[in-house]
């Protein structure tokens, strides 16, 4: 195991969406692995190292809410997109005024989470590429508020402010109501990328899950894959 971290994230609202929700978005009801992946590579991220879920820590109670939002109704086709790669002249933009939509969406609000997680060195790793100084630019970029991206919570319009923290001693504070066991039933681990060498685009996208319990507001990642495997 590399070195290890914790973050904490907080927003106002968050949408981890479910995959089986298609026409109008529904959150989990936590922070799912491949999100708090996705906040620690905003912070820091090099093709040396591949960050590893360990656990997440629920500190405040699930509430749901509604929204609604403008969304269109379509995308460009991927037809087009490879025409143009091909010097084809084809028009390559939407629409809003005539694709709009308004959506619904139910979404989390007042969300807060610590990030247990470590990273591993990769085959793309230089001869410069150490751990130490990975985990030492992470720390840096983290306590300066620095990002490549602004990370966000499930969906870019939700944006994450982010802490770290040092010391182990610290002992967060969870609401009452999540100090019980309780079973979320099946939730998205991650998506599993088949690499064409021929071409270097990444196609045959396959969805991972696990299943997940919560115990007096944590999620142990790292054991309930251990125990229970991922499914596709």
């Amino acid at each position: 195991m590399g070195y290890g971290i914790k973050l904490k994230v907080w927003g106002e609202y968050a949408c981890f969406t479910r995959p089986e929700m298609k026409a109008e978005r529904v959150s989990y009801d936590v922070m799912t692995p491949s999100a708090a992946r996705g906040i620690l590579e905003a912070i820091h991220w090099k093709p040396a190292i591949r960050w590893v879920i360990d656990k997440i820590h629920v500190l405040n109670k699930i509430e749901f809410t509604n929204i609604r939002r403008n969304e269109v109704s379509g995308k460009i086709p991927a037809v087009k997109i490879k025409q143009a790669m091909k010097g084809e002249k084809v028009n390559l933009y939407q629409s809003i005024t005539d694709e709009r939509q308004q959506r619904a969406a139910m979404v989390l609000k007042n969300v807060a989470y610590i990030i247990e997680a470590h990273f591993e060195m990769t085959a793309k790793a230089g001869d410069t590429d150490t751990p130490e100084k990975h985990y030492n630019m992470f720390l840096r970029r983290a306590k300066d508020g620095q990002c490549f991206h602004r990370p966000y919570l499930g969906c870019r319009e939700f944006p994450a402010f982010f802490e770290v923290i040092v010391s182990d001693d610290e002992k967060p504070e969870i609401a009452q109501e999540l100090k019980v066991e309780k079973d979320l039933g099946w939730m998205l681990y991650d998506l599993e990328f088949k690499n064409e060498k021929e071409t270097g685009i990444y196609e045959e996208i396959t969805p991972k899950f696990f299943r997940v319990k919560m115990k007096d507001g944590i999620i142990d990642v790292a054991k309930l894959i251990e125990e229970g495997g991922v499914k596709k």
